[in-house]
């Protein structure tokens, strides 16, 4: 039977149906002689070892990098970053107070010790140099850069001044260098509003509603601490379209919320909240029955004794964002139509539908921010190395393995064909959903799958025309530097680490990051 037919592409209903346990057997835990009869010695029939090709460099594509040089001696890594910095969403998405989530760029600094990596910073692939510049010289490219656009309401007022995405604000007190200019405004008003309810809704909040005396020591932006020291916010709103049931929140947020210093926790209706969890099993009965425990009780501190408050509404859906009549600029309030669940759906069912009752409710807000989640969209040039991308779901199609797979030529349907070659990691895989673990256990099956092709004979790239000249980044350095571009080698980044501690340490904080790329090379010249 033809290679192609062997990995058929699954459809969306089925591919949540699968746990990650039941589509992979992870060689992490086997012994030592085990790992090594699987893949050991993968070097090409002319002796020349792997050449992979990684664009991204966040916990997916580390992660990934780790578990192809953890299972054999022979690939090479060479990984490409459009920023000077590296680690994605560990360094700009994971929320200065919990510094411990940040663990795994340790491991992945030692990683890029070996003389088996490279980094390449500040070269943006697809933009900078065409995807097809890579082609001669790797065997494989894995696709590990993550989701880079915000989902959208698409509502009335959705443009006002003082409607945020929650992953602008999150990078701009984070320091990434596409939000160093947001300034969000945090002394119109008392009121602010989270539309969403998972994580990093409750990051947000966490954030407005937090002491700078708490942030201080952190790797916070020094611009976002002066801000922040001038916040006017004394009560965010976080918003669900869904039940309590339903939100994705984890424990540790709710619970870290709810115990914030001088913060009142204003009581959840029980009337939402079900007499027992029973339609589920397990682990997720226990993690559920859990958080409307959590949400039932009251926090430590008192309303007669708060300066601040945070609240959790459910069943509210926004349909527009309003102005006051004497500023039309600025946001004033938030509209929103009040929801009910299905008449047939069960209301312990954590993927319970809803629709629209028509009853409409405001809520005054001077900030808005929208945490609905993450987009990732195609690179510039992927069509003109035959990887295809779907734009309604923000992924690009594969088997849920990581092998890319092509649609079928005059129809909207996928096939199981292999693009050669051609591989992806984390949310550009899978969308923007779960948390770090569920990124390592993803990106090691693809790394897994790439070594499995590699070692039985499956047309990676340049297969049947000579082969790859195996030179990878030497291979493409004249065409980046003939281009005017200045690539950033993990030596010159360990530079751009020493001074941001350094900087850090001047003002008592673990680090002070560095603003703009122009900021960072300057550190190189």
């Amino acid at each position: 039977m033809p290679y192609t037919q062997r990995t058929p592409y699954i459809c969306g209903s089925c591919a949540r149906a699968l746990s990650i346990a039941s589509r992979r057997k992870s060689v992490r835990n086997h012994p030592n002689q085990l790992v090594k009869r699987l893949y050991g010695n993968v070097a090409s029939s002319d002796g020349r070892s792997l050449r992979v090709a990684v664009i991204g460099s966040g916990p997916a594509g580390f992660f990934a990098t780790k578990q192809l040089m953890k299972l054999t001696e022979d690939a090479k890594i060479d990984m490409y970053e459009h920023l000077p910095a590296p680690f994605g969403l560990l360094r700009f998405g994971v929320a200065p107070d919990h510094p411990e989530v940040k663990h795994p760029e340790v491991e992945f600094s030692e990683l890029a010790q070996s003389s088996r990596f490279q980094f390449i910073g500040n070269v943006d692939m697809g933009r900078d140099i065409p995807l097809t510049s890579l082609i001669p010289h790797y065997d494989a490219i894995l696709f590990a850069y993550g989701c880079t656009k915000d989902n959208k309401l698409n509502i009335p007022g959705e443009d006002l001044r003082g409607v945020y995405s929650a992953r602008a604000f999150v990078g701009w007190y984070n320091g990434l260098p596409e939000f160093a200019g947001l300034n969000p405004n945090l002394e119109a008003g008392e009121e602010a509003i989270v539309i969403g309810q998972g994580n990093v809704a409750m990051d947000v909040a966490r954030i407005l509603l937090s002491s700078v005396d708490r942030l201080k020591d952190t790797d916070i932006s020094e611009q976002a601490l002066e801000t922040l020291a001038r916040n006017k916010i004394t009560s965010v709103k976080i918003i669900g379209r869904r039940g309590p049931l339903q939100a994705s929140f984890t424990i540790k947020e709710v619970r870290e919320l709810i115990n914030l210093p001088s913060v009142y926790f204003e009581p959840v209706d029980s009337s939402l909240i079900p007499l027992e969890v029973t339609n589920l099993k397990g682990m997720e009965k226990r993690r559920r029955t859990r958080i409307l425990d959590l949400l039932q009780k009251r926090g430590p501190t008192p309303m007669n004794a708060a300066t601040r408050s945070w609240a959790l509404k459910f069943f509210l859906r926004p349909n527009s964002f309003k102005s006051s009549s004497g500023d039309l600029a600025n946001l004033c309030k938030v509209n929103f139509e009040r929801t009910a669940l299905e008449p047939n759906a069960d209301p312990l069912d954590i993927a319970a539908r809803i629709h629209g009752t028509g009853e409409l409710h405001s809520l005054e807000a001077s900030l808005a921010f929208l945490s609905i989640g993450y987009k990732a969209e195609p690179l510039p040039g992927l069509d003109s190395v035959n990887v295809p991308f779907d734009t309604k779901k923000g992924i690009i199609p594969n088997d849920l393995y990581g092998r890319v797979i092509s649609p079928l030529e005059g129809t909207g349907d996928l096939s199981a064909g292999h693009v050669p070659g051609m591989y992806c990691a984390g949310w550009v895989k899978r969308g923007p959903t779960g948390v770090i673990n569920t990124t390592m256990e993803d990106a090691f099956a693809s790394a897994e799958v790439i070594l499995r092709d590699w070692k039985e004979g499956v047309p990676f790239l340049n297969s049947g025309i000579g082969g790859s000249t195996g030179l990878g980044w030497e291979g493409l350095r004249k065409e980046v530097e003939g281009r005017g571009l200045r690539p950033v080698s993990w030596d010159d980044w360990m530079k751009i680490d020493r001074v941001e501690n350094e900087r850090g340490r001047e003002r008592g904080k673990v680090r002070e990051k560095f603003k703009t790329i122009k900021e960072m090379l300057e550190v190189l010249d």
